[in-house]
């Protein structure tokens, strides 16, 4: 009675230490890799309302690239267009002014 107690609990352990193990073979899996290599990418988003944004994705690697608009709200995400390889608003936009700047220009000049 004594030895068939602990049968759970070693169970129990040897399921706590295959966690990691299948962690770690999921990272490696060459399913993981999908967005990075060739898979979809957000390039851009603009928020235009509750739940209401626009998205620009990159699809493709080189040549191959393509971006697509999307329109995303709470129940659906609708293609809006696709963008030619210059058109692309993340590639042209400039980068946001850091907060510090924004309250350097803000502050009055002392008279």
């Amino acid at each position: 009675m004594g030895s068939s107690s602990f049968v759970p609990a070693l169970w129990f352990l040897a399921v706590l230490a295959l966690i990691p193990l299948a962690l770690w073979l999921l990272k490696r899996s060459p399913l993981q890799g999908l967005n990075a290599q060739g898979g979809v990418r957000v390039v851009g988003s603009t928020f235009l309302g509750p739940n209401q944004r626009l998205i620009t994705v990159a699809l493709g690697e080189g040549e191959a690239r393509r971006h697509l608009l999307l329109g995303v709200t709470a129940q659906n995400i609708q293609f809006l267009q696709e963008l030619q390889p210059g058109e692309c608003p993340a590639a042209v936009a400039a980068p946001a002014p850091s907060f510090a700047a924004l309250l350097a220009r803000a502050r009055l000049p002392k008279s």
